[in-house]
């Protein structure tokens, strides 16, 4: 009974999209492996559950599929769990002395859920206010991917965002929304293409309606070159 309770749990969890920690759930030893072993052992799986589902890996298409799959998974769009693959966000002395707000919208977000191992696709819109130092436009994309390649929810990806800027730049006026469809919503389950997720996670200053006004403004500018 205990069982049948915990998988009805762990459904309604999934289902749901709900997330149970603001930071990725990884065990003490996450690293202990190679990426090279992780890839072997990955491949292995996925030969299993692809002859499991009937389809004949003599095949020449299907073949290189679990390599592929394994590789994919380890260097690609999971390689946001390699704590070596962290970007490294240098900061600058604000210099000029720029006072307002600065804006990095429409910064593209692919990310996997972490209850479907389906993709998330979307846009992520980033702002902060100096605090005496600024960093460089590329590396806030690179935050963002860095935490978008791993199993996540929407929530825990838009406030792991605004946790690393607000350590980075030693301010916590920092603010982040993100706009992004699920496939496990838009492919299975429910199956409405149409819908999209916002998250938004908002920070010091910008908790202040004005500022989060300001902010959410400047995103919905049209920009076009």
């Amino acid at each position: 009974m205990k069982i049948e309770n915990n998988i009805e749990e762990f459904e309604f969890l999934g289902d749901d999209h709900i997330g149970t920690s603001s930071e990725t759930p990884l065990r003490q030893d996450a690293f202990k492996l190679s990426n090279e072993e992780k890839i072997e052992i990955i491949k292995d799986d996925v030969r299993h559950i692809m002859e499991t589902l009937g389809l004949d890996l003599t095949d020449d298409s299907l073949n290189g599929t679990p390599n592929r799959v394994a590789k994919m998974f380890v260097k690609e769009i999971f390689g946001g769990l390699d704590p070596k693959r962290k970007p490294s966000a240098s900061t600058f002395d604000n210099k000029y002395k720029y006072g307002e707000m600065l804006v990095e919208k429409n910064i593209t977000v692919y990310s996997t859920c972490e209850h479907h191992l389906l993709p998330i696709v979307g846009r992520a819109h980033i702002a902060y206010i100096s605090n005496g130092s600024v960093v460089g436009l590329s590396k806030m994309n690179r935050i963002v991917d860095y935490y978008s390649k791993r199993p996540q929810v929407q929530e825990r990806l838009t406030i792991q965002v605004v946790k690393e800027l607000q350590d980075v730049l030693n301010t916590q006026d920092v603010a982040c929304v993100i706009d992004a469809k699920h496939l496990c919503v838009n492919s299975r389950g429910i199956r409405d293409i149409e819908s999209s997720t916002v998250t938004s996670e908002f920070g010091g200053k910008f908790k202040e309606e004005s500022t989060r006004r300001e902010f959410l403004d400047y995103i919905k500018l049209d920009t076009k070159f």
